[in-house]
């Protein structure tokens, strides 16, 4: 059982796809989002993410069966930079026209990508928050370079590439596949052990605690990014990348959101509904909203109203959408029979039975109520689908 579908949804495949296809669905979206063909980065950077999780078996696994927290757990979020695991999948050149398949420009190292989980209330009314994070810098004893001087020499194995060359057979055809150099852990340098230095252990980084400031701006939607430029990691042979923060919408109670509209439920008392009233909505901020209804229109149940002005406002302008609100009628359990002749007085007039023909027979008959806990018991819709099977289910009349 698929805990999470979220990285499938995002290749548009389903969790049962074969290693194949989930490469060939990898492969259409991300050549339709890549930037250099003016598509979205930070998309093309999640479907890029998702793609490298499932394609590794273990990952796919741990997903599959703990969703994203527990790839958090194992320390399986990271990983490589996405415009380099698209080269390596498909090549260099000769998908954007560059020599190497992408805008050119000095390297970066991988964006840090967190997830920030925010309230209806923080998107309607704006809200600052701060967020703890460990990055990388250089370190400052050895100025990134990990030793004494002429301590570091090039690997043997990889030849100072930091990545080494293996084959697979896939059916009749052989992939070739780019792996990190296990001898110098991808960094295409070694260095003697008596010589690394004692601070950062010859890594030429260390961990750094970080605050920032998230702004979460006022309208904004789930989905959207705030990005800190240059706030990743550091290295000494690569620009810093970005930390991106994505904003997750968290579901409300009450309202439910449709772009810059709001939609609420509301029950109110069957006497406000036949003959007028107040009634009140809590919003967003520190304001209820006071809904009058005029006496004379009647408010039947289901019964869809809007308030203009009263919904999301937009990120831009702060410009607010519309509210809208459904009415429900709440009708009493029981009436008093006292009260009955005064009921007749003020409604309409009930419509007299219709007449029929001498020879029906007419029987009076009386309503229980339905236990739809019985087999067979009521459905609101008769083409719900039998348990059994995909098909509507079909009554045979008796012959």
């Amino acid at each position: 059982m698929v805990r999470e579908t979220k990285y499938y949804d995002l290749l548009e495949v389903t969790p049962s796809v074969s290693e194949a296809d989930l490469k060939k669905a990898y492969r259409k979206k991300a050549l339709r989002l890549h930037p250099d063909k003016g598509g979205d980065p930070e998309l093309f950077k999640e479907v890029t993410h998702a793609y490298e999780v499932l394609s590794d078996p273990d990952k796919r696994s741990i997903y599959d069966a703990r969703g994203e927290a527990g790839l958090s757990e194992q320390g399986g979020m990271g990983g490589m930079d996405a415009q380099d695991l698209f080269s390596q999948l498909f090549g260099g050149g000769g998908f954007f026209g560059g020599p190497g398949g992408r805008s050119q420009g000095p390297r970066k190292t991988k964006d840090l990508v967190h997830r920030v989980h925010v309230t209806l209330e923080d998107l309607y009314k704006g809200k600052t928050t701060k967020l703890s994070l460990t990055r990388n810098i250089i370190c400052v004893k050895c100025k990134g370079k990990g030793g004494k001087d002429g301590a570091v020499r090039p690997c043997q194995v990889c030849h100072g590439r930091g990545v080494k060359t293996q084959l697979r057979q896939m059916g009749p055809m052989i992939q070739q596949i780019q792996m990190p150099c296990d001898e110098c852990s991808g960094l295409g340098e070694v260095i003697n052990a008596k010589d690394r230095c004692q601070q950062c252990k010859g890594k030429k980084v260390v961990p750094e605690k970080k605050i920032l400031e998230v702004h979460i701006d006022k309208g904004m939607k789930g989905g959207q990014t705030v990005v800190f430029q240059g706030e990743s990691d550091q290295s000494p042979n690569a620009e810093p990348g970005d930390v991106v923060i994505v904003v997750e919408e968290k579901p409300h109670d009450k309202f439910r959101r449709q772009e810059n509209d709001l939609i609420i439920d509301v029950e109110i008392h069957l006497l406000i509904a036949l003959t007028g009233g107040q009634f009140a909505i809590r919003h967003l901020d520190d304001r209820a909203l006071v809904v009058n209804l005029e006496p004379g229109e009647v408010v039947k149940h289901g019964d869809v109203k809007v308030i203009h002005g009263q919904g999301m406002p937009s990120q831009r302008h702060h410009e607010p959408g519309d509210l809208y609100v459904k009415l429900g009628v709440k009708f009493p359990e029981t009436i008093d029979p006292a009260a009955i002749p005064l009921l007749k007085e003020a409604l309409p007039a009930v419509e007299p039975l219709p007449t029929f023909e001498k020879n029906i027979i007419l029987e009076e008959v009386h309503l229980d109520d339905v236990d739809t806990r019985s087999r067979g018991g009521f459905r609101d819709d008769p083409m719900d689908a039998d348990p059994d099977g995909d098909q509507p289910r079909v009554q045979c009349a008796n012959q």
